[in-house]
């Protein structure tokens, strides 16, 4: 999904109080961590991963073979946590400004 800088800059604004809900940890991307990520996306659209045990570029290309998995919008990245945004056809939960 192609996001604007104005719909980012919300999804940033909502995911900002939001507790991580899945960690990935030193044993990497199992299926049960993708399964609990592909779950939590479509249940919550916008989720915080804390991705522990890797620095740098490895943590990079983690997020973004979870991005490329799962489909998911890569919104931004602090230190460990991540935040991705996915929307869920059948019941949108999150309403972002049009572009």
């Amino acid at each position: 999904m192609q996001l604007s800088n104005k719909q980012i800059k919300h999804l940033r604004g909502l995911a900002h109080d939001l507790k991580p809900v899945v960690m990935v940890g030193q044993n990497g991307l199992s299926e049960n961590v993708i399964e609990e990520i592909r779950g939590a996306l479509t249940f919550h659209e916008l989720i915080k991963v804390k991705v522990s045990g890797y620095e740098g570029s490895d943590r990079q290309e983690i997020v973004e073979q979870i991005c490329n998995e799962q489909k998911a919008t890569h919104i931004q990245s602090i230190g460990k946590m991540v935040v991705l945004f996915k929307r869920n056809p059948n019941k949108i939960k999150i309403e972002i400004p049009k572009i």
